[in-house]
């Protein structure tokens, strides 16, 4: 009997684990999940102009499907502003690797990889904050520092 007891307490215990960790977890949690479904959504889309437009609001409208999915109005919003950090950073990278010579189906299926380990993070407390934030910051590192195809051969032309 005092073992029931002790079950019946430590499962209400975590329960109150759970709630104490409340909605910071989930928004943190949509969005991660949001920023990995933009992310994704820029790998197969990005190889036309039109096409980075449309992973950008595909990725924010998934983004946002995935918060109604995980909670409520707090984690709609926040899995549509991941899906749109996802997308636009995702966008940056694909762009630039197709304009150095990347092949649209290996970059898709590398940015699938990616898109597949950064949702796997989210489900990490306080991750999804970090990659909502980290992925954007280091696309605009990226796009900065970013030559172009054959920015070598221009010094040979001179002789």
């Amino acid at each position: 009997m005092v073992r029931v007891a002790c079950c019946i307490s430590r499962k209400h215990a975590s329960q109150t684990r759970l709630r104490r960790v409340g909605d910071w977890y989930t928004i943190g949690l949509a969005l991660g999940i949001g920023t990995a479904i933009g992310t994704l959504f820029a790998g197969m889309l990005s190889s036309t102009p039109l096409g980075r437009a449309a992973a950008v609001a595909l990725g924010a409208a998934a983004g946002a499907l995935a918060g109604v999915v995980i909670d409520d109005w707090a984690e709609v919003g926040a899995g549509a502003v991941g899906g749109l950090a996802g997308a636009a950073a995702g966008v940056v990278v694909v762009a630039g690797a197709l304009r150095r010579g990347g092949t649209r189906t290996g970059l898709a299926l590398l940015v699938a990889a990616a898109a597949t380990g950064l949702a796997a993070l989210a489900f990490v407390p306080g991750a999804g904050y970090l990659e909502a934030v980290a992925l954007p910051v280091l696309a605009a590192r990226l796009r900065r520092t970013q030559a172009d195809r054959h920015a070598g051969l221009r010094s040979l032309a001179r002789d």
